[in-house]
């Protein structure tokens, strides 16, 4: 049977993850800010920690943006195949929730025509869409505004399959090491492994909506996420860049088959304000 769901459902929830992810970090990301103040071993960087914490905090009272960078929207819609679209195009809901959301809002429109004429929208859409069709009948909706300081810093490294475990390391590590401060950490970072050129690109950016709580449930995966944190968080970047212990809050990992010339990694790299709302329609 199948269960019917309503576009101008959709463009309401959007245009509320669109606010509520601006303005309120997730409880998993808090938790991380709060734990990483605690270890910071530089006075500085317990200082900056503490300053982004109560920046935080004056973002919700106040209702103002938790980043001056409120990012271009990334969503990802997974549509179980029982359910009915009705209303009009699935697409022009999302992105009239995109509007609304940044325009009613007071949102910073970030978002240009074209690559190379640069003529601003004025309402933040286009968003980016990402679509799955799933088992069901539901409509799962991840929205994720991402900000471009962070996201310049991302790397697409196609691998040989001799590089192996240790390649997959230095890549991260490398990524990493040349966004330095300019990713405003301390960072979340996606990794996408396997796959092709795109997809592992879209699997580092869809690590960094998971739970940064949460570790992978692939044994060699979760000590591999554990293994990177500990080396990123002696690089000494730290918060802000101007040194200590907490570069990462975390390093989320996603895998997928490829083919048996490849080993495609991809870094997405999230700042601090590690934005994302999910919701089920």
């Amino acid at each position: 049977m199948l269960k019917t769901v309503r576009t101008e459902d959709i463009t309401r929830a959007v245009k509320e993850m669109c606010i509520q992810a601006n303005h309120f970090l997730s409880e998993d990301m808090k938790a991380c800010m709060k734990t990483a103040a605690e270890r910071e071993e530089s006075p500085l960087g317990k200082q900056i920690l503490d300053q982004l914490e109560e920046n935080l905090s004056i973002a919700g009272s106040d209702m103002i943006p938790i980043c001056q960078d409120t990012g271009m929207a990334v969503v990802f819609l997974k549509v179980g195949q029982d359910v009915h679209i009705e209303g009009g195009s699935l697409t022009d809901a999302v992105n009239e929730g995109v509007r609304q959301g940044y325009t009613e809002g007071f949102l910073r429109k970030s978002v240009v025509k074209d690559p190379i004429f640069r003529e601003n929208t004025r309402d933040n859409t286009p968003a980016v869409i990402h679509y799955e069709i799933a088992e069901g009948d539901q409509v799962e909706i991840t929205l994720a505004p991402k900000g471009f300081g962070s996201e310049n810093m991302s790397r697409v490294f196609m691998l040989k399959p001799a590089d192996g475990i240790e390649g997959v390391k230095e890549a991260i590590l490398t990524a990493v090491r040349d966004a330095g401060p300019n990713a405003c950490p301390p960072m979340v970072v996606g990794v996408g492994i396997g796959g092709t050129f795109e997809k592992c690109a879209l699997m580092a950016k869809h690590a960094l909506t998971r739970n940064v709580q949460e570790p992978s449930p692939i044994p060699y995966v979760r000590e591999l996420e554990a293994e990177m944190l500990e080396k990123i968080n002696d690089l000494g970047i730290g918060p802000g860049g101007l040194g200590g212990r907490m570069t990462a809050f975390a390093v989320n990992i996603e895998t997928y088959p490829t083919h048996i010339a490849g080993l495609p990694v991809a870094v997405n790299i999230c700042c601090h304000v590690n934005r994302h709302v999910k919701r089920v329609l």
